[in-house]
């Protein structure tokens, strides 16, 4: 007989939960809301979990299907991640699988042996398997305890990476009416929440919204000048941390890729335009700690399961705050800290508006548009970063984050009302059929040919702002551009017109504030290692090394062994043996009888 949703046995649900957590996991405590949600689950409810990344999402799926009696499907649109979860869960002692188009016939037919044979509790797959008349009918053959949706946000046209396939996953209610179904995301407004309990029919689900601030990150933002150089800036001052970089297209990426690696720094590139081969590979030497960064295009979707990325970039202009958050939290997993870091300018702005303009649907294309008006907000404002952040997901915050460039008096704004004044009043005195330039060289008084020709040097606007440069004046321009003040009047090389929120400013309705802001930082984030006494910081390297060369023989990424954060707290506390090893929080039994013997002998080599 099939059973749906078998309850745990353990007649003393919390005290078993807390005692799984210690053996298996190597924790004495739960993060916020993770105790909540198993116990949810254990007790065969629904739940809508939208918690930040690093907050611990996975536990809370892999934790139950320790402890229920039958099969915990979990769905992930992430193929090129699963092996990594896999590696993890087995790590800690959970008899895991994966299934999905990256396993021959073969290899696919031996895990369904092992999942109708019981020898897995965990099974990692796609919705697109999912959405297979027949996988679904393997299933109902097996007694299926949890359906787990990471990624939930993706079923909801709201969400920022709607994905399709994902629509598939409705069908679950009617198939598996008895099994409970736990629904998680780390980007999800309050909009995109309601649609996805809406469309997973979960039934009176435990909706958890967790705290979203990501105090462990320190945002920034600067103008885009010469990126690439600003990049090399960056990267040189972070040494040894291993980073993302973020660019927009495929040459872009290949750009910045080549300048790292010209200047010493190991990376490598991942975009569409590889072979999946290539892609696997180079995600790979990333995740296992062989290159240092990986530089990736924003368009195409990156799993990184990896918890010591301590920085992220954005070479270019995201298209959301949805997607922006969600890159910039692949950073500082492991709760040490990070920095997040936007280059942005105008052309980011013009290229995403130029691609707005040729959306077919009006809905689309409006959606659009409020979500780079939006971005443009957070990179331009003088408001603390995480105010608007959290504002998108319908979180306060009281702002002085001392968490950010505005809030650590990094953005100076000015009020530049009589110099946009100045610019805008050019435009109409000449019809606003000119581009910057054009409007530069009226505004500082630079007689060109042109000028001269049209009869510009004769307007009053002539030369009113000579006492800035014309880079000065090119930058005031873009600025008024990308706060939504003038536009293009058709495609990218147009002239500029005056918007209905412009003429507020040039009739003085409104004021016009820009942000002011030093082109290179100094490092916010230093090494974290730094924490360590001398003798301690000796032995962490060592644990490190150590820990690389288990890694790699066998097979896995180094932070499934243990993290950067548990290796610290060893090399700080160096236990002597198991029993004081298992004190050191990331050491569960498995993991301890895994690899216990080699660390403790490292510690007692080291003289420690």
């Amino acid at each position: 007989m099939v059973r749906y949703g078998m309850p745990t046995t353990d007649p003393d649900n919390s005290q078993g939960t807390q005692e799984t957590l210690r053996r298996a996991f190597g924790f004495d405590e739960f993060r916020p809301h993770q105790r909540e949600i198993v116990e949810a689950i254990l007790a065969g409810r629904d739940v809508f979990a939208a918690m930040p990344t690093g907050g611990g999402k996975s536990l809370c799926y892999q934790l139950p299907s320790l402890r229920l009696s039958g099969l915990s499907v979990v769905v992930s649109p992430l193929i090129a991640l699963m092996q990594d979860q896999v590696d993890g869960a087995l790590a800690n002692g959970l008899d895991a699988a994966f299934l999905n188009s990256s396993l021959d016939p073969v290899a696919a037919r031996e895990v369904w042996h092992r999942v109708a044979s019981g020898g897995v509790r965990l099974l990692y797959v796609s919705p697109e398997r999912l959405a297979m008349d027949a996988f679904r009918e393997h299933l109902r053959g097996t007694a299926v305890s949890l359906f787990a949706i990471d990624e939930a946000h993706c079923i909801s046209e709201w969400g920022h990476e709607f994905r399709p396939d994902y629509r598939s996953l409705s069908i679950l209610r009617a198939e598996f009416p008895g099994t409970p179904i736990a629904a998680f995301t780390a980007t999800a407004t309050p909009m995109v929440q309601d649609d996805v309990i809406r469309l997973l029919r979960l039934r009176s689900p435990l909706a958890i919204r967790g705290d979203f601030d990501r105090r462990e990150i320190f945002y920034r933002v600067r103008r885009k000048e010469r990126v690439n150089d600003q990049i090399l800036a960056f990267v040189r001052s972070h040494p040894g941390q291993p980073g993302i970089v973020y660019r927009a297209t495929r040459r872009a990426s290949e750009e910045t890729t080549a300048k790292l690696v010209s200047n010493g720094i190991s990376a490598a590139v991942y975009h569409a335009g590889l072979t999946d081969r290539e892609r696997r590979e180079n995600q790979a030497r990333f995740v296992r700690d062989e290159i240092r960064i990986i530089v990736a295009t924003i368009a195409f979707g990156m799993g990184i399961d990896k918890s010591n990325v301590r920085w992220i970039i954005h070479g270019d202009l995201p298209r959301s705050i949805e997607a922006y958050y969600q890159e910039t939290g692949r950073a500082g997993r492991d709760g040490d800290p990070a920095e997040a870091m936007l280059f942005y300018g105008p052309q980011d702005i013009m290229t995403i508006r130029y691609h707005i303009d040729r959306m077919e649907s009006g809905t689309e294309s409006e959606r659009a548009m409020r979500n780079l008006q939006e971005m443009i907000r957070y990179a331009d404002s003088g408001v603390c970063r995480r105010v608007q952040l959290l504002a998108h997901f319908a979180q306060e915050h009281a702002g002085d984050c001392g968490g950010c460039d505005v809030c650590e008096g990094e953005v100076a704004m000015s009020d530049q009302t009589i110099p946009a004044q100045m610019a805008m009043s050019a435009m109409v005195r000449t019809g606003e059929r000119f581009g910057a330039h054009h409007i530069v060289d009226i505004v500082t008084g630079e007689t060109s040919e042109r000028v001269r020709r049209l009869g510009h040097d004769r307007l009053p606007t002539f030369g009113v702002g000579s006492e800035h440069d014309r880079r000065w004046w090119v930058r005031l321009v873009q600025d008024l551009e990308g706060a939504g003040l003038v536009r293009r009047r058709d495609g990218a090389k147009s002239g500029l017109v005056i918007t209905n929120a412009g003429k507020t400013v040039l009739t003085g309705t409104e004021r016009f504030r820009t942000a002011d802001r030093p082109e290179q930082p100094a490092p916010r984030v230093k090494a974290t290692e730094s924490a360590l006494d001398p003798q301690a910081q000796r032995l962490f390297e060592r644990l490190r090394t150590l820990r690389t060369k288990l890694a790699r023989e066998r097979g896995v990424p180094p932070y499934v062994i243990f993290s950067d954060r548990t290796l610290r707290i060893m090399a700080s506390a160096r236990p002597h043996d198991g029993t004081t090893l298992l004190d050191v929080p990331g050491v569960g039994e498995h993991k301890a009888r895994a690899y216990g013997a080699d660390f403790l002998e490292e510690i007692r080599s080291s003289g420690s």
